[in-house]
């Protein structure tokens, strides 16, 4: 009778894109507790888009409350319903505005890269009504002696790590903003630079949308 195979560390395993989402949406509300700083929060995320291994995931929580969520891959837990807004042909990869101002709302796709630069106007980027073409996505937001606004549901996780010099590149919350999205939500990261001009991204809350338009 042969001997059945080890069975492999389960640290060992290549980690998924739901073990990543798992972790980020804890570190998320670990923020939303006053646990860790926006600073720690910017850290632990880049450890976690960067891990390949769930043994690479656990650091980043070893000192966090798990709220009984075992660290365990995504193929011995449910898999998240996939997310009805991710698919779809992509849409433009440049907003750009020079002494003029760009919207960009309504159904539109987002795509995995979008570019997007204001010098001497203004560009709004409404994902309200968005759709993604794949589950993550990056705007890069460039603004100089202009603005860009970014305005995002709360149910889609957003990631704000620009710069602003001599201006200001910010994320805040509308009041009633969930302080997490659900399970396989889409994650889009806003990174770029404000210098003498403003990027700022809104979470607004699902339910209030129609109140805002």
């Amino acid at each position: 009778m042969s001997e059945q195979p080890p069975r492999p560390d389960p640290k060992r395993l290549r980690a998924s894109d739901a073990d990543r989402e798992r972790i980020a949406q804890l570190l998320h509300k670990a923020l939303g507790e006053g646990r860790i700083t926006l600073a720690e929060l910017e850290e632990r995320l880049d450890t976690v888009y960067g891990a390949k291994t769930v043994g690479e995931l656990e650091p980043v929580l070893a000192d966090l409350p798990a709220d009984g969520v075992a660290l365990t891959p995504a193929a011995e837990t449910a898999p998240a319903a996939p997310d009805r807004r991710i698919g779809g042909r992509p849409g433009s990869t440049f907003s750009i505005a020079v002494m003029s101002g760009v919207d960009r709302k309504g159904e539109w796709v987002v795509p995995p890269q979008h570019n997007s630069v204001a010098f001497w106007g203004g560009v709004q980027l409404d994902l309200r009504h968005a759709r993604f073409a794949e589950q993550h996505s990056t705007i890069t937001a460039v603004a100089i002696m202009g603005g860009i606004e970014v305005i995002v549901p709360d149910d889609v996780v957003v990631d704000v790590t620009g710069i602003g010099i001599m201006g200001g590149f910010e994320s805040r919350d509308k009041k009633g903003a969930a302080r997490t999205a659900p399970p396989g939500a889409p994650v889009v990261k806003v990174t770029g630079l404000a210098f003498w001009g403003g990027v700022e991204v809104k979470r607004v809350p699902r339910s209030k949308i129609k109140e805002l338009e």
